[in-house]
């Protein structure tokens, strides 16, 4: 991502998280990037027991119009809220911590404990590290070893 997408997404994070703290939804994903039909903003949101297609609507409507007031730093954009979905991929260390508790699959770019492929019960992010625990074996797996990792169903 580049300086301005990362600004951008900074600052749009700044303005969704009360928002979605208020309706009871956790953000765990912005993307801000050029796609073939322009420039699109994505969030990705979640809560306990799921999202809804109505929570994505209000959610869109409400940041929408705080976006809107603050036209100079997206310009031309479309926006788009989803959830997570079932086999999201995990991208950031605030992923592995959200998700604790969930069936992933992470694959490393080298072995560790003579494995690269994980499948398991996520037990968090500490100290850098990924913990995920497979077949009663727990496996501490550094944040740069990982190659891909996703909620596994």
């Amino acid at each position: 991502m580049n300086e301005l997408a990362s600004k951008i997404c900074d600052e749009v994070e700044l303005l969704a998280e009360p928002l979605l703290r208020s309706q009871g939804l956790t953000l765990i994903d912005v993307e801000y990037r050029s796609e073939p039909n322009g420039r699109t903003l994505r969030l990705i949101v979640d809560r306990q027991g799921g999202v809804t297609l109505g929570d994505c609507a209000d959610i869109s409507h409400q940041l929408g119009d705080l976006l809107d007031a603050k036209a100079d730093l997206l310009g031309a954009y479309r926006m788009e809220v989803s959830s997570p979905g079932l086999d999201r991929p995990l991208t950031k260390p605030k992923h592995f911590v959200h998700f604790k508790g969930r069936q992933v699959a992470v694959k490393t770019s080298a072995p560790i404990g003579g494995k690269r492929d994980f499948r398991g019960l996520l037990n968090g992010f500490t100290d850098g590290m990924v913990v995920v625990q497979v077949e009663g074996q727990v496996y501490r797996i550094p944040w740069e070893a990982i190659v891909k990792a996703r909620l596994d169903y």
